[in-house]
């Protein structure tokens, strides 16, 4: 088993998953790449004249791209294609990143489907699909790593979800539903992780104060140049997350913590940075924030009065939980 940490980003072919793999790897990580869409640009003929690397934010890039932007950077990488809506999928991405490198250190849940719309323009189908890719994904994908990450006592697991507040679901009803289920077994994990004294373990939501750059607003922006004035470069949010995963950073500090990229690293944990210009996408800008400035404190009064404790799973055979 080697020494370098292994961190598996799901959700990493382009955007921000592909800058979150760019980043923890020039800082030392070695990188698990996986997503459903891969290619074999690096080998094709037609990849040998095709630009490289491709718009990060285009069909482009791909889990083979990024992991070959890592390599020629001088970083470790290996591409790994999941489906996350497929149990055994997410099962075999697992095992083939600690057939790889012999371990797994932290875990960056970024895969996401996306639909807005109100309730009665959200069909069934379109419900199932974003709860499939984004709480159930996560939930998978956690069940099948957790062994893994408990070896070393010291996993962590980053999970791109919003904080929880009322005005979120406004509008995006069903999409909401799944991010903030994410954001609740992120709560959920690191209240177990407590009470099995999992002191160095920690589970951390991690969301945009301010509209970052992706395919999605490359769209209004051909639309509407205007628009990229309201916008980051996604390495904002990479920084972040560096600064959750860096050893220097407490677990229990960003354990159950549902955070705002810009405000974690004006925090004393994420730097105390001041000045964000750095990030904007067009340069002097100062991009519009998104996200409440204040957020709703979850716990109560009763907070650690859990009256009588229930294990469903202590009743249930071996045999039966798998």
């Amino acid at each position: 088993m080697g020494t370098q940490k292994v961190v598996l980003i799901v959700g990493a072919s382009r955007g921000i998953g592909r800058q979150i793999a760019i980043d923890l790897a020039k800082n030392g990580f070695a990188v698990v790449v996986a997503a459903k869409s891969s290619s074999d640009r690096t080998i094709s003929n037609a990849a040998a004249s095709a630009p490289f690397p491709p718009d990060p934010n285009s069909s482009d890039s791909t889990i083979t791209t990024v992991a070959r932007e890592v390599r020629e950077a001088g970083g470790e990488a290996t591409a790994i294609p999941v489906d996350v809506r497929d149990p055994a999928s997410i099962r075999a991405l697992v095992a083939k990143t600690v057939e790889v490198y012999g371990r797994l250190d932290a875990l960056v849940y970024n895969a996401g489907a996306v639909w807005w719309a109100s309730v009665e323009d959200t069909p069934l189908k379109r419900f199932r699909l974003m709860q499939q890719v984004n709480v159930e994904g996560l939930y998978a994908t956690i069940e099948a790593a957790l062994p893994h990450l408990k070896k070393g006592g010291t996993g962590r697991i980053v999970v791109v979800s919003p904080p929880i507040y009322s005005r979120f679901f406004r509008g995006k009803t069903a999409y909401a539903m799944g991010k903030v289920g994410m954001s609740v077994l992120t709560k959920g994990l690191a209240m177990d992780f407590e009470r099995q004294g999992l002191k160095n373990m920690s589970i951390t939501s991690i969301w945009p104060a301010v509209a970052i750059e992706s395919a999605a607003t490359q769209k209004l922006q051909k639309s509407d140049p205007s628009t990229a004035r309201d916008l980051r470069k996604p390495t904002i949010f990479s920084d972040a997350v560096l600064a959750i995963l860096r050893d220097t950073t407490p677990a229990a500090s960003v354990n159950g913590l549902l955070a705002l990229d810009e405000d974690f690293l004006r925090s004393d944990l994420g730097g105390r940075m001041a000045d964000f210009s750095r990030y904007a996408l067009v340069p002097g800008a100062t991009p519009r924030r998104i996200m409440p400035k204040r957020l709703p404190d979850l716990t109560v009064e009763e907070q650690d009065d859990e009256g009588t404790r229930i294990n469903s799973a202590a009743s249930v055979p071996a045999k039966a939980k798998l």
